[in-house]
């Protein structure tokens, strides 16, 4: 999958992240278009069900290709709509930011009320969120309705939704699904919810207080990985442990797991630790739902500076800008992570500077990705100097 996105990079027009877009929230309005049917899929009981979306977009934007982002609703796999107002205020607040936003509904309901059903309705909803992906896809390669690039697809969730972005993200192989889950049955991983012979590799994976069967579904090249999880969870652990009360219980790995996972292989990886706060708690407290708007903000743009984007304006027939390292999130509270580009030769070492001029620390870069941890240093605006290159400017909140 992730030579496949690689490759999808390298073959469509860039993302111009500068003037503020995908930062700043640049557009007063944002127009949504209800109810559109982006596949149809048979439900546990043998039902045709039609898939709809709502999609968002900044009302009055005249940019050819925008990155889009595809949420999934929380539920249990037994409630939820893509109208839910987390997911309404969610798509809204990106779509201000220059966003193409959807929120989906999915196949709901299982039984018996069991594990093994309830495994194969969270299936059900990988299926449908990687339809989802591929109608952006399909949409770019056709009527263009949307005016998406089709390489900057992320996608995520809350809670049930979280656990269908993890899946669509990392569970790329039917070994990899339990035996009594009979994938086959299902429609195998891709499933049959519509739009077929287009890609359901994604950019990034957004998990808002989800979990895995295994953190091992995460695999080297695997999509970028951003999770919001409270420690004090008590439907979806945020270590690991069972869930499903009422059923018959299954074990799970939560973000605390994942995260350790990611970062062991090299992946790019940002986890929210909410301490002290349980499930969902973005969905019903602002000042979480601002906290995890910022971290998804902050950890996504990056990743629409990928090879072949535009991440600085240059004039009419100036020579290129140079490319510059970036940092997220910042201001940071913990630790600001930098990502180095490709063209830098990658050097011995870096030194943070305080506002005074001083060296308060020496970095010494192993690869293109590093975090700068905040340990004793107070808060403040601190610069980061990397020889011959520009220099990197960090805050500290």
């Amino acid at each position: 999958m992730a030579l496949l996105l690689a490759g999808l990079h390298a073959a469509t027009a860039q993302i111009d992240t500068t003037r503020g877009r995908y930062y700043q929230p640049i557009f007063s309005n944002v127009t949504v278009t209800s109810g559109v049917a982006y596949g149809s899929a048979v439900t546990f009981n043998g039902a045709t069900q039609t898939l709809l979306m709502d999609v968002y977009q900044p009302t009055g934007d005249s940019e050819p290709r925008r990155p889009v982002i595809i949420f999934a609703h929380q539920g249990g796999f037994v409630t939820g709509s893509r109208t839910d107002a987390y997911m309404v205020d969610v798509c809204t607040r990106f779509a201000r930011l220059g966003y193409v936003t959807a929120s989906i509904d999915y196949r709901l309901l299982f039984f018996p009320f069991d594990t093994v059903n309830v495994a194969k309705a969270a299936i059900r909803g990988m299926q449908d969120l990687r339809a989802a992906v591929r109608f952006f896809r399909q949409d770019a390669a056709t009527a263009n309705a949307y005016r998406v690039n089709p390489s900057y697809i992320a996608v995520g969730g809350s809670s049930a939704g979280a656990f269908m972005a993890l899946e669509v993200g990392y569970l790329d192989k039917a070994a990899e699904v339990p035996a009594y889950a009979d994938i086959a049955t299902l429609g195998g991983v891709e499933g049959q919810s519509g739009n077929p012979g287009y890609s359901s590799a994604v950019l990034a994976v957004l998990n808002l207080s989800g979990a895995t069967e295994t953190p091992n579904y995460i695999e080297p090249g695997n999509a970028p990985l951003l999770s919001v999880h409270g420690t004090a969870d008590a439907t979806v652990p945020y270590l690991q442990g069972r869930v499903g009360s009422p059923l018959p219980p299954k074990y799970v790995y939560g973000s605390g797991r994942l995260h350790p996972r990611a970062a062991a292989l090299g992946i790019r990886n940002t986890l929210r630790t909410l301490r002290g706060a349980g499930h969902i708690p973005f969905e019903n407290n602002a000042t979480y739902a601002d906290t995890t708007f910022r971290d998804i903000r902050d950890f996504l743009r990056p990743s629409l500076g990928e090879r072949g984007t535009v991440i600085t304006a240059t004039k009419p027939g100036a020579a290129p800008a140079a490319p510059r390292a970036q940092a997220y999130p910042n201001p940071a509270d913990d630790a600001v992570r930098l990502l180095l580009p490709e063209a830098w030769r990658l050097p011995a070492e870096a030194q943070l500077f305080d506002a005074v001029g001083r060296v308060v620390r020496t970095l010494n870069p192993q690869g293109r990705e590093l975090a700068v941890p905040r340990g004793s240093l107070k808060p403040g605006v601190y610069t980061l100097k990397f020889p011959g290159q520009a220099p990197v400017r960090i805050e500290f909140r």
